[in-house]
C-alpha cells in the first residue's frame, strides 16, 4: 500500500470513531443524571464488569473512577461466577458493559443483582438485549457500526464506551467538588505525585529554619547561616515577623572591612520573596527560576508573616518537582 492509501485509511478510521462520539453526545438524556445519582449516592462501591474488549475498557473506567473520588473496582464476570460475587454488597452499584448486551458470562451477575436488589447500570447499544432489559438504568451506546473494515473488531464501540466512562468520572468529580488536593491524596507516587506536592510537604521546619533577630551581630548571622546549610539566614523583628534575608550573594555584594561590625539588619535585603505553605511546590520552583535574580530559597510564612519554614530549590529537584 502507498502512503496515500495508509493516510486515507487512518482518516476513515478516525472519522468513523468521531461519528460514534457525536452520536453518543446526541444521545444523552435523563438516564445520564439518574446513573450519576446512583453512583454519587452509593454507600458502597461502583463495581464495573464486562467481558472481552468491554472488560478491558471496564478496567480503565474503574481505575479512573477510583482515582477521581468514586470508590470503584473491576470484577471479571467469569471470576464472579466462581466466588467473586462475594465482593458484591447491597450498598454497591454495578456498572455492566456489553456492546451487544448478550454476553453470557454476565448472566450470573445480572441474576445476583436482581436477587439482592443491587442497582444495575447497563451500558449497551441494545436496549432489548438481556443486559438492556436487566438494567435499572440504561446508558445507551451508539449503534453506528465499527471502524473496522469488516465491521467486526471492536473499534468505534470501545472508543464510545471509554469516553462514556470518562463522562461519568468527570461529571462525578464536578458534582463532588473534587480538588487538586483530593487528587494528590490518591496519586502520591511517580511524577504526578511529585508535581502535586505542596510547599509544606517539602519545607524545612523548626530548628532547621535559619533565623536571627534584626539586632543580631553579623558573626551570629554567619554562624547561623553556616550551621543550617541553606545558603541564607532570615531576619525577624521583635514579634517574629520576617523583615529581610541575607544570602551568600548578599555577603559577596556587601563584603567590606567593616561588615563584621554591622548588625544583621544593616546588611539584609528587605522584603524578600516569600511563599505560603499551601502553594504547590511546582509554583515555588517556578518562582525561584523566573525571578531573574538567582533565588534558590524561599521563606514560608503563615498568615501573620512569621516564618514557619524554608524551601530550597534543591528540595524541589530532589522530590522530582520540575
Amino acid at each position: 500500500m502507498t502512503l496515500e492509501q495508509d493516510i486515507s485509511c487512518a482518516k476513515r478510521t478516525i472519522d468513523k470513531e468521531v461519528e460514534a462520539l457525536r452520536a453518543l453526545e446526541a444521545s444523552f438524556d435523563q438516564s445520564l443524571s439518574a446513573a450519576l445519582d446512583l453512583m454519587q449516592n452509593a454507600q458502597g462501591r461502583v463495581i464495573v464488569t464486562g467481558m472481552g474488549k468491554s472488560g478491558h475498557i471496564g478496567r480503565k473506567i474503574a481505575a479512573t473512577l477510583a482515582s477521581t473520588g468514586t470508590p470503584s473496582f473491576f470484577v471479571h464476570p467469569a471470576e464472579a461466577s466462581h466466588g467473586d460475587l462475594g465482593m458484591f454488597t447491597e450498598k454497591d452499584v454495578v456498572l455492566a458493559i456489553s456492546n451487544g448486551g448478550e454476553s453470557k458470562e454476565l448472566s450470573d451477575i445480572l441474576v445476583f443483582c436482581k436477587r439482592y436488589g443491587i442497582p444495575l447500570i447497563a451500558m449497551t447499544k441494545n436496549p432489548d438485549s438481556a443486559l438492556g432489559k436487566a438494567g435499572d438504568i440504561l446508558l445507551k451506546l451508539p449503534d453506528n457500526g465499527e471502524a473496522c473494515p469488516l465491521g467486526m473488531a471492536p473499534t468505534s464501540s470501545t472508543t464510545a464506551t471509554l469516553v462514556l466512562g470518562d463522562v461519568l468520572a468527570v461529571c462525578l468529580m464536578e458534582r463532588k467538588g473534587f480538588s487538586k488536593l483530593d487528587y494528590k491524596k490518591r496519586h502520591p507516587g511517580g511524577k504526578l505525585g511529585a508535581m502535586l506536592q505542596k510547599v509544606s510537604d517539602l519545607m524545612h521546619k523548626g530548628d532547621e529554619i535559619p533565623l536571627v533577630k534584626e539586632n543580631a551581630s553579623m558573626q551570629e548571622a554567619l554562624l547561623t547561616m553556616t550551621s543550617k546549610m541553606l545558603g541564607c539566614v532570615g531576619i525577624v523583628d521583635g514579634s517574629g515577623k520576617l523583615e529581610g534575608i541575607i544570602t551568600d550573594g548578599d555577603l559577596r555584594r556587601c563584603m567590606s572591612a567593616d561588615i563584621m561590625s554591622k548588625t544583621a539588619a544593616g546588611v539584609m535585603t528587605k522584603d524578600p520573596k516569600v511563599i505560603a505553605p499551601d502553594v504547590m511546590a511546582v509554583e515555588a520552583l517556578n518562582m525561584m527560576n523566573n525571578t531573574g535574580k538567582g533565588i534558590t530559597q524561599l521563606f514560608v510564612l503563615d498568615d501573620d508573616k512569621k516564618p514557619i519554614g524554608i524551601i530550597h530549590i534543591h528540595d524541589c529537584l530532589r522530590a522530582g518537582v520540575a
